[in-house]
């Protein structure tokens, strides 16, 4: 007889990309920002290192939850941060479905989604989409009645962007729609909040991450922006002391830095479409990313291979499969870091060939 619940004996859990502890190699699997965060942050942290951290910490983030809102042109209780961007999805599921209801998300996309409906007990729905990454005729159609649809915007793996106005035209009847911008600050025209003062905003609730853009991955910091009535019930559910000193100190100050995020952001934004470029130069189809990596594909199919043979060089990329309702898709997924280590990755893909 198993102690655990059957959600959990059952399910597989969420596997997150390797990272390896050694020296020595190319990471370009896991999406992390290649160049440093704003020295603001360090100077922050160290200020609060000397301070007085046997005092809890802020249990409503009031001093982040102001520079959020003034980014996103909101007051501070449209806020609410979370112990990185996968704490504010778990806040989501636990405030808004319950057990038995429907969960939905576009496939393929971040596998996180089934893996919290599955804790929660939920039933999960994979709207499966078009080849070229387009939403499917039916996708209205099926969202039916769903609690929450996630849509990560930029999506994951591929990329791509949708339109503010097929996104609105997405919002569940009984539910609410979670625009998962983890990498909306690499688009090339990103959104700060616009679509949550739209009629339909009301049921629109927009999560961000200070992992990617920020350079703060190692801090694990995230947070909600939606209507004060969504965030009060979500408030509800957080953990009393969800965010730390010392994390809070660093992503106030990352906030308050715009122009050096910035600065970094538009530097992978060059180097994206170089490395879109070369891809396809190389034979590969690269999708035009709208985020600090690219998904690739290639006719030969032989995907797993080049990922084995790029490890043996200590070049790390994500190599990601997917069923499908028919038949199956796999690809590379390459974080976009320096020019250096792109050009390294791209002379290593040309060796193998």
């Amino acid at each position: 007889m198993s102690l655990f619940r059957p959600q959990v004996q059952q399910m597989e859990g969420y596997t997150p990309g390797e990272q390896p502890q050694e020296s020595g190699w190319v990471k370009l699997n896991t999406n992390e920002n290649a160049y440093p965060p704003s020295p603001r942050v360090l100077e922050a942290v160290q200020q609060t290192l000397s301070g007085r951290l046997n005092i809890y910490p802020d249990p409503l983030a009031t001093e982040f939850r102001k520079a959020a809102a003034e980014l996103f042109d909101v007051d501070p209780d449209w806020i609410l941060p979370g112990n990185g961007s996968d704490e504010v999805l778990t806040i989501l599921m636990r405030t808004f479905v319950d057990a038995g209801e429907l969960v939905s998300a576009p496939y393929p996309s971040y596998t996180l989604y089934e893996t919290l409906a599955e804790i929660q007990g939920a039933r999960f729905q994979k709207i499966q989409l078009n080849p070229d990454w387009s939403w499917p005729d039916a996708a209205q159609s099926q969202i039916g009645e769903s609690k929450i649809l996630f849509v990560p915007n930029p999506n994951a793996p591929s990329g791509n962007r949708w339109s503010d106005e097929q996104l609105l035209s997405l919002i569940p009847a009984r539910g609410v729609l979670v625009l998962d911008e983890a990498y909306g600050d690499f688009c090339d025209q990103p959104h700060r909040g616009e679509l949550l003062k739209s009629e339909q905003g009301e049921k629109l609730i927009v999560t961000r991450t200070l992992s990617k853009s920020y350079s703060l991955a190692g801090i694990r910091f995230g947070f909600a922006v939606a209507h004060p009535d969504l965030i009060s019930g979500m408030r509800k559910v957080k953990d009393s002391y969800n965010c730390n000193t010392l994390s809070l100190a660093a992503a106030t100050a990352a906030l308050k830095d715009q122009e050096w995020m910035q600065e970094n952001t538009e530097k992978i934004r060059t180097t994206r479409r170089y490395l879109v470029e070369q891809l396809r130069k190389l034979g590969f189809e690269a999708v035009d990313s709208q985020t600090n990596f690219v998904w690739c594909t290639h006719a030969d199919k032989q995907h797993e291979r080049r990922y084995q043979e790029l490890k043996q060089r200590k070049i790390l990329v994500r190599y990601m499969k997917f069923s499908l309702t028919e038949g199956t898709l796999d690809g590379l997924r390459i974080t976009v870091g320096t020019d250096a280590e792109i050009q390294h990755v791209l002379d290593a893909l040309q060796e193998i060939g």
